[in-house]
């Protein structure tokens, strides 16, 4: 049987506290990695399996640039994002496919509304649809779409795990967090998704976000730009207003939050940390995974400090900031 994350494996990670009194607790399990790759702290069992969900985009991205796809800048930053579906985004992902040939009819993630409040009010106004392009995912289609034209695999049935793609994409996975897939689901998005343990997973980050583009390995090479790529475009990754772009644009990390609570953040130095909230709910995700970094000696008290204050991490009663969403005392 799998051995996945229980709640007798979790510990406490984060509160929600309103007008003083704690209203909920948000429990999982936590890996801190030095710049060097050690194992510095680790908090409940980060050994127990996990769905990594979009934080596993990183790799999946490299595995696509690995596989051919040339893209850089902002196209390349939406290789791996979670979007919000704002038109920006929307109009690079159409460039993305336009370079290759393709069109959003050969997306295979299903159709959505934007994330973004005020895009999907202007689209409900406009009486658009909802649409592939605008699904979160669409970007890290349109680059494994991208890998398969320039690789000359088909681009039908390119989410199956048996196509030529998927069978690379976990090649890397493999590769990068130094485990054997453990057990393989359908994401959200339709694309497969890879139970790795949470300590394998902030392996695969670690070597992604410390890598060098100089290295002479292509794969570290592909993965230095990948960073550089996101770190100078954070509005790609997420949008406006969202956790992983506030992290990116404030503290200068490589950020990649993941449903049902998963979260990965790369220091500048290479620290790394990784996380899963147990019960599925991110919200304090972002902000755990900076204090870690800052237990760890890889960010400060004061980084920690402009995060939350950048966050939507207040607790509101009657309209007004009535307590916060803050990380376990002495985690």
């Amino acid at each position: 049987m799998l051995e996945t994350l229980t709640v007798r494996d979790a510990v406490e990670l984060a509160v929600v506290e309103r007008s003083g009194f704690v209203e909920s607790r948000h429990a999982g399990a936590a890996v801190v990695l030095s710049p060097e790759g050690d194992v510095v702290a680790q908090y409940g069992n980060a050994d127990a399996l996990i769905l990594p969900r979009s934080s596993l985009k990183p790799l999946q991205a490299v595995a696509s640039l690995t596989a051919g796809a040339a893209l850089e800048g902002e196209q390349l930053a939406l290789g791996t994002a979670s979007h919000s579906g704002t038109d920006r985004h929307a109009e690079v992902v159409r460039e993305i496919l336009a370079a290759g040939g393709l069109t959003e009819d050969d997306l295979g993630c299903p159709p959505a509304w934007p994330s973004d409040a005020a895009t999907r009010r202007e689209m409900i106004s406009d009486h658009a649809a909802e649409s592939r392009i605008r699904m979160n995912c669409s970007g890290k289609h349109a680059l494994m779409l991208r890998a398969c034209v320039a690789t000359g695999w088909p681009t039908a049935g390119y989410l199956d795990p048996a196509h030529p793609l998927q069978v690379h994409i976990r090649e890397v996975v493999e590769r990068l967090t130094g485990e054997k897939i453990a057990h393989t689901s359908v994401d959200g998005c339709g694309a497969p998704v890879h139970a790795i343990t949470l300590t394998g997973l902030a392996r695969g980050i670690h070597r992604i976000g410390s890598a060098s583009e100089r290295s002479p390995f292509a794969l570290h090479r592909v993965a230095g730009t990948l960073v550089r790529a996101v770190r100078e475009n954070p509005w790609t990754i997420a949008g406006p207003g969202e956790p992983d772009t506030i992290a990116i644009e404030t503290l200068g990390v490589f950020a990649k939050g993941g449903a049902e609570g998963v979260m990965v953040m790369v220091a500048p130095n290479g620290a790394t940390a990784a996380l899963k909230v147990l019960d599925g709910n991110g919200r304090a995700a972002t902000i755990v995974a900076a204090t870690l970094l800052a237990r760890a000696g890889a960010l400060t008290d004061a980084d920690v400090a402009t995060l939350t204050a950048a966050l939507p991490l207040s607790v509101l009663g009657g309209g007004q900031s009535v307590g916060s969403i803050r990380v376990t005392p002495g985690l």
